[in-house]
């Protein structure tokens, strides 16, 4: 069965100053509504708010969409990966607003940066890296620690003084990594030649991996609802692993047939996922239960893609925009 790309607009938009290289919803359920958008200058901070409305006639649901622009930060170079420290509260009773999130520059540097979304903003740097940045991950689980991995062959730990905990050498370039929340003592990187390596932090060594099978690995994702599985995307495929079962893929489809560049797992609904790639710019979203696609587009510029923490809302960055696509998930045929 041959699916042909269609033309789907966005649901809604936030328009922004240049061209989005990359954006993060913030992960947490507390400071769920929090947006950033990493530019060629700037870290950008939104306030997303998305209501529901059901229409009895019909029974059919209402999507209502508002924004706020809360803070636009100097960064001084482009924007290359952001990560949001669960140490940030949003209009919580219990403190005030205080936002904490990592931004990885072309500049081989990391800024911590913290504010409190009135005046203040401070920029903690990180210095080590000799190559890009790739990917950055805090501790989901109390944000003690940061994870970085680039071309530099190196996976490296910061503790929240900014000094280097640890470091990890990688037989290939890290493209994505991520801190085990039930096991935080498990760092998971993704190696450019299609090897997932498992690091433990305790004994400061590699103690498992997977391998895709081929190359170039260029991102992997944790399923929020179980841990355990982990998604890749590897040459033209994207792919299923159980971590503690099997190093072989579960599941493997066609995503992109010039090329993969991202996965990104649903948060509300374990069951989708979406992926961006070649050529041109597709986005599409696929569904793990069965083989029809509730998203299939492609857009001129795209960089990025984000789950909201709570809905089924996909972000893509684009040019002097973020895409926000409401996902309906497609009913297989009877």
């Amino acid at each position: 069965m041959v699916i042909t790309e269609q033309y789907t607009p966005a649901t809604y938009y936030i328009p922004c100053h240049d061209i989005v290289n990359t954006l993060e919803f913030c992960p947490y359920n507390w400071c769920s509504c929090l947006l950033a958008v990493g530019t060629n200058s700037r870290v950008v901070l939104y306030r997303c708010r998305f209501t529901t409305e059901e229409c009895e006639e019909d029974e059919s649901v209402h999507e209502d969409f508002e924004f706020k622009l809360l803070k636009d930060i100097q960064n001084g170079c482009p924007v290359r990966s952001l990560s949001w420290s669960p140490m940030s509260s949003y209009k919580s009773y219990e403190q005030p607003d205080s936002v904490r999130i990592a931004a990885a520059g072309s500049d081989r540097r990391i800024k911590v940066l913290t504010t409190d979304l009135l005046q203040e903003v401070d920029a903690m740097v990180l210095e080590g890296h000799s190559d890009f940045i790739n990917s950055l991950a805090y501790n989901p689980g109390n944000g003690d620690m940061l994870v970085s991995t680039g071309d530099d062959y190196t996976c490296r730990l910061w503790g929240n003084d900014g000094s280097q905990q640890a470091c990890f050498q990688l037989s290939a370039p890290g493209m994505s990594v991520y801190i085990h929340e039930k096991e935080p003592g498990k760092v998971v990187v993704a190696q450019k030649n299609g090897l997932i390596k498992i690091f433990s932090l305790d004994l400061q060594h590699q103690i498992s991996s997977c391998d895709c099978g081929i190359s170039p690995l260029m991102a992997i994702d944790l399923c929020n609802s179980d841990e355990d599985i982990i998604g890749a995307v590897a040459g033209t495929e994207w792919m299923v692993f159980q971590l503690s079962r099997s190093s072989q893929p579960l599941e493997k489809r066609q995503a992109h047939t010039d090329g993969v560049q991202d996965i990104k797992w649903c948060k509300s609904n374990p069951n989708l996922l979406a992926t961006s790639g070649r050529p041109g710019r597709q986005i599409k979203v696929f569904s793990t239960r069965h083989h029809q696609m509730p998203l299939n587009t492609s857009i001129k510029v795209s960089y990025g893609v984000s789950w909201h923490a709570q809905l089924p809302v996909l972000a893509v960055g684009g040019d002097s925009k973020v895409h926000l696509f409401y996902i309906e998930p497609a009913k297989p045929h009877s």
